[in-house]
């Protein structure tokens, strides 16, 4: 389905904390993954992945779910967001065996990724 949702992932404060939570409140099977100097934490239900954590980006900003939507072309999707009036907050980034991403500001303020997966 063209523009579904289809990631969402966490940005927290205290990784460890998140973790502890999430693993007790739902049946996620978490597992880690380097990520550089990082370590992004994939969400797995059942036999699919449908999500990660990871520690905020952005020193000081609260915790925050973020929601990726699909679609085939990011850059184009990216460049279109920014002709509606979207505030560009991550340009397209590739993810090295994954795909390629974007995340940006609506015009009410409200965040969202693209994501495009490497084909």
């Amino acid at each position: 389905m063209p523009n579904a949702f289809v990631h969402v992932e966490l940005n927290t404060t205290d990784v460890a904390k998140a973790k502890e939570f999430y693993s007790q409140l739902f049946d996620w099977k978490l597992e880690d993954m380097p990520m550089g100097p990082e370590t992004y934490t994939m969400i797995k239900v059942g036999d699919k992945t449908a999500g990660g954590i990871m520690k905020h980006p952005m020193p000081g900003a609260p915790s925050t779910w973020l929601a990726y939507v699909g679609v085939d072309d990011v850059h184009a999707s990216t460049e279109k967001a920014k002709s509606l009036g979207a505030k560009i907050l991550r340009d397209v980034t590739e993810v090295p065996g994954a795909g390629s991403f974007s995340i940006f500001m609506d015009p009410t303020g409200a965040a969202i990724a693209l994501w495009q997966p490497k084909m």
